[in-house]
């Protein structure tokens, strides 16, 4: 072989060593999912015990998985918690108080369409884009409906789905497109369409092409259902799977189905690609089920959606993450949407320390065993005068017409006891810390009125302790 010969082939075997090189160092990033269902009822889950809710696909997701016993979201409510999500940080911190936007408000402060994440605050897409990755949100934003707070103003690279925060599973007709601006379908920015199908099979399949088309580099896709959440709407064919239910839990149960057929559909496409064993899947819920509304169960918890009982804070997690977790496991300390961001982080290759006022962990260390300690010593909530603190079994809750309750949720995690004459010390301690940590927060940018809070007293004794049929 001549010596142009042997160095031409040297050439070729250099690059080709160095393309595998880099290859390997790009599969070694992972690729990260989020699967985030809206309004679901704690037990309103196969893998959470009820039968009368078939859950085929995310019950082998569940076999799979770390789950996450013990998960709390920022607040009892869509938006707040969203917001809480994206920024790793309590919402409240930067005056997005427990009110939807954009709402019913006073006529002080922001209303209407100037309501929504303020400018200027890093998300996950935002933190992620400098490590590699390509970013998707796909399905409900509710972080506001202003041009400035869209999807793609917020490092996400592409966005499919509405800006606000609940619509029809069916395509809108022109009158409600009119009504509700936000809640048409759109792709990127600007560009409407509605699709034809039912949505949440429409956002299935728009999962899918993101994760074929970035398949070759590092992705996160934030698929944001609007499914469980009003209106009750589900396709015939589902109807039909669902025995023994009847009314709004009929519906609920097909609209789950469908959902749960989509995370299949999502989940299937990663192992057929060959993405599974080094993607971090999470599945989770905004809230807790609003009882009222949907007749969502959150059995054994007490209360519901919009409030600070167990039942309206504490959702279904699992995380599976072959790479870096094993397989079927529990996880018992109690966790936070916060550590969604950090755990996101550190698993791309950065390092948690320098995300900007976070108050989330990377949960890890924690869920792998490497560190045996609480990730939290205290967690909080606060909806004007409202409030909780989570402070290791202990958990006080503050409200605006009664004296504040006391449970040790380790012993009694429905707050059927009521500790807090028993321990007064205990009282006058949380109800300290809640307020010293309540100090450190801005004024909220919008409110309710005030007429609202005593209906939303009204709604969690009525809901206190009613679970619908299973």
């Amino acid at each position: 072989m001549g010596t142009k010969n042997r160095v031409h082939l040297w050439v070729l075997i250099v690059t080709a060593f160095s393309c595998t090189v880099t290859v390997q160092g790009q599969q070694k990033k992972p690729n990260i999912v989020l699967l985030f269902s809206d309004d679901a009822g704690y037990y309103d889950f196969g893998f959470q015990g009820n039968s009368g809710f078939p859950t085929p696909y995310l019950d082998a997701f569940a076999n799979e998985s770390v789950e996450l016993d013990q998960f709390y979201v920022t607040a009892a409510v869509c938006g707040p918690s969203r917001a809480g999500l994206l920024t790793g940080m309590y919402q409240q911190r930067f005056g997005y108080e427990e009110n939807n936007v954009p709402g019913i408000m006073s006529a002080s402060g922001l209303t209407g369409d100037e309501m929504g994440l303020p400018v200027g605050l890093n998300t996950i897409a935002d933190y992620l884009k400098p490590l590699g990755y390509r970013s998707m949100v796909i399905g409900k934003w509710h972080m506001g409906n202003a041009d400035r707070f869209h999807p793609l103003d917020r490092g996400f690279d592409e966005f499919y789905g509405f800006r606000g925060g609940a619509r029809s599973f069916w395509p809108l007709d022109e009158d409600q497109k009119a009504s509700r601006p936000e809640d048409r379908m759109e792709r990127g920015f600007g560009e409407f369409e509605e699709p034809e199908r039912y949505l949440t099979d429409v956002f299935a399949d728009e999962a899918c092409r993101f994760i074929r088309d970035n398949k070759d580099h590092p992705f996160f896709l934030y698929l944001s259902f609007n499914a469980v959440h009003t209106p009750l709407e589900a396709k015939e064919e589902d109807l039909a799977m669902i025995e023994g239910l009847s009314g709004k839990r009929k519906k609920m149960a097909a609209m789950t189905l469908a959902m749960d057929r989509a995370c299949g559909q999502v989940l299937n496409q990663l192992k057929e690609l060959g993405l599974d064993e080094n993607t971090l899947v999470v599945f989770t819920n905004d809230n807790g089920g609003p009882t009222d509304a949907s007749a969502a169960n959150n059995y054994p918890l007490s209360g519901t959606k919009a409030n600070h009982l167990e039942g309206g804070i504490r959702v279904p997690c699992l995380v599976r993450y072959p790479a870096g977790l094993s397989g079927r496991s529990s996880y018992s300390f109690p966790t936070s949407t916060l550590d969604l961001l950090p755990t996101f982080y550190a698993a791309a290759g950065g390092d948690p320390k320098v995300l900007e006022g976070s108050d989330g962990v990377n949960l890890l260390p924690y869920l792998s065993g490497e560190i045996a300690e609480r990730p939290h010593d205290k967690l909080f909530w606060k909806k004007e005068n409202r409030g909780a603190i989570r402070k290791g079994d202990w958990k006080l809750l503050r409200f605006p017409d009664r004296p504040a309750e006391l449970y040790n949720i380790r012993q009694d995690e429905r707050e059927e006891k009521n500790l807090a004459y028993d321990h007064p010390d205990m009282v006058r301690k949380l109800y300290k810390e809640l307020f010293e940590w309540e100090l450190s927060l801005e004024r909220p940018l919008w409110q309710l009125k005030r007429e609202y809070e005593g209906k939303a007293m009204e709604r969690m004794d009525r809901y206190r302790t009613h679970y619908p049929e299973k």
